[in-house]
Formats: structure tokens, C-alpha cells, sequence
């Protein structure tokens, strides 16, 4: 298996654990999706595709109804996509996405967070290009055979095609989003969640304290309201 694969193991379990913070995740990327798009999600590729995360984790009907109607107010405030970049203790690289109406607090915020557990906050491309940013949809498995779909998703920039418990995960570079969103949608196959992520390219192996400095920072990062994501060059244990 690629490294799409072995990423997805290693983060199984790991990522929007919390249910609440699953939600409001969602929400922004409600908002997102119809001040760029607008409401209607027949109209909307990337609001048919937060609806379909919202659906895969439990979201009720209500709570996603009431967001595209908040959403849709005038009076709501966008939310403005930021991306952090910077060092962990032991030389992780580390690459924060948020989603925040106040962006000088969330950089105070993240910045402070950089500092309180030895890490430094870099400039922007000082790690980004150390992370491949891709594009995934995990789809209904049934009678489809991930062999004779990577082949055929090929010219439509797939890279890696596997199956697990919970459906066919289908990676490609982040500019193939849209091909495959509308190919897989042409062709009725039912699309059960879609998304990006940032693999790292190399990782790097440190000892159980050291990862434990990291994960302080990790943790730190991810209880912040502002943040979507955090990707790291830490290798990680693949064991469930």
C-alpha cells in the first residue's frame, strides 16, 4: 500500500474524536460553503460535499438545516481559512489549518501555544512544502472493485484506491477534487465523505518522551475553537 494508506492507519481514531468538536468544525465549513456558493446544495459542489461529512459523522438533519439558514444571514461573519506553519520540540514540523473570524486572535493564540511547549512559530512556506495536500472521498464499496476503479479514476488524477471497514477511500492531489467529485456523482456513486489532508512526505522517528513533547503542543493546538487541523512530521504508530 502507498503512503495515502499508511496515513490513514496511522490517524485512525486519532482526528475528530470529539463529537462536539466534529460539529462545530462542520458548521464553518457550512458557513464556508454558502458565502462562496450559496444555499441550495444542488448549486453547490462544495456544500454537497459538507453535508455529506456532516451526515457521516451523525450530524442531525436539524443542526445542518440551521446552519445553511445561519449561514445564509446577512449579518453572519464569514470565516477566513489561515494556515500555520511552524516547529514542535525534536525538529517536528508542524502545520495548523484554521478557520477564524478574528485572526489576530488566533495567531496570538496559536503563537502562545508554540511558545509554552518549546516550539517555534515559522513564516509562511517555511514547512508547507514539506506536506503532499490531497484530496480524498471515501464512497459505498458494494459490487465496486478498488482495483478496476483506481484504473479507471487514473485520468481523473486518483493516485491510491483502497477498501477498509467503512467503504473505497480514493486519494488524489488536491487540484483532482473536482473531477472526481462530478465523475463519481455522474456515474450515482453514493459519495459517504470528502475531504483534504496534508501527508507528510518524510517522518521522522523520535522516543516516547519526545513524542510526548509533541503531543503536548499537538493537543494544545487542537482544543483551539479556531482550529480544523494538525498535520506533523511525527511518525506514528500504525498499531489499532
Amino acid at each position: 500500500m502507498g503512503r495515502a494508506f499508511e496515513f490513514r492507519k496511522a490517524r485512525k481514531m486519532k482526528r475528530w474524536a470529539a463529537m462536539s468538536k466534529a460539529f462545530t468544525r462542520i458548521g464553518k465549513d457550512i458557513v464556508m460553503a454558502v458565502k462562496e456558493g450559496g444555499p441550495d446544495p444542488d448549486s453547490n459542489a462544495r456544500l454537497r460535499a459538507v453535508i455529506q461529512n456532516a451526515k457521516s459523522v451523525n450530524m442531525p438533519k436539524d443542526n445542518i438545516e440551521r446552519a445553511i439558514k445561519r449561514a445564509s444571514d446577512k449579518n453572519q461573519d464569514d470565516y477566513k481559512e489561515v494556515l500555520f506553519e511552524g516547529y514542535a520540540p525534536h525538529g517536528i514540523a508542524i502545520l495548523v489549518e484554521t478557520a477564524t473570524d478574528n485572526n489576530t486572535r488566533t495567531v496570538a493564540n496559536i503563537r502562545s501555544y508554540f511558545n509554552k511547549c518549546n516550539g517555534n512559530l515559522g513564516t509562511s512556506g517555511s514547512v508547507e512544502f514539506m506536506f503532499d495536500h490531497t484530496c480524498n472521498f471515501r464512497i459505498k464499496g458494494d459490487g465496486l472493485d478498488p482495483e478496476e476503479l483506481e484504473l479507471e479514476f487514473i485520468d481523473f488524477g486518483a493516485e491510491e484506491v483502497f477498501e477498509d471497514e467503512d467503504g473505497i477511500l480514493i486519494y488524489a492531489p488536491f487540484e483532482s477534487f473536482g473531477a472526481i467529485q462530478k465523475e463519481l456523482e455522474d456515474r450515482s456513486i453514493e459519495i459517504l465523505s470528502s475531504g483534504f489532508e496534508r501527508i507528510p512526505t518524510t517522518t521522522k522517528s523520535l522516543s516516547s518522551d519526545e513524542q510526548a513533547d509533541v503531543e503536548k503542543l499537538i493537543e494544545k493546538i487542537e482544543e483551539d475553537d479556531d482550529v480544523q487541523n494538525v498535520y506533523h512530521t511525527m511518525e506514528e504508530s500504525t498499531e489499532n
